[in-house]
């Protein structure tokens, strides 16, 4: 029996593409791995947009907040995972070395619901088949 892995996917406010990929990454691959995600400056809270997408594909919302890299910089991540090229340039050196893949995102803020629905179905579809092949799930 192989151990949960952890994986951290880091954007910049970590109040919208990396909430979702935290969501939707605990979906469907919940059993296998552990999720947490974080900003390198957090916003003040989850962007309306992402929470409404989410809450439409029927997945939970709830206990949802931006998080400072600092929160988890010490915790055992398998795999870092940076979803916005300014978080991919300032991801911070963790204590221990840890794989990183990167895979951008177009940021919604600012823009219809329907923006952050396509984002939320483009990170359904690119993010998680990029995260089982680096963990090799």
């Amino acid at each position: 029996m192989t151990s949960q892995k952890t994986v951290l996917v880091l954007c910049t406010g970590n109040s919208c593409r990396s909430q979702m990929a935290e969501v939707l990454l605990r979906r469907d691959l919940g059993g296998a791995v552990r999720v947490l995600s974080a900003g390198t400056r957090p916003q003040p809270k989850v962007a309306e947009g992402a929470i409404e997408a989410l809450k439409l594909a029927g997945l939970p919302t709830d206990g949802l907040y931006p998080k400072d890299i600092d929160a988890v910089i010490n915790e055992p991540i398998d795999l870092a995972v940076t979803v916005c090229d300014n978080a991919k340039e300032t991801c911070p050196v963790f204590p221990h070395p840890v794989p990183r893949i990167h895979i951008s995102f177009r940021d919604p803020h600012g823009e219809p619901l329907e923006s952050f629905i396509r984002v939320r179905d483009d990170i359904s579809a690119r993010l998680i088949p990029a995260v089982r092949e680096a963990l090799g799930l």
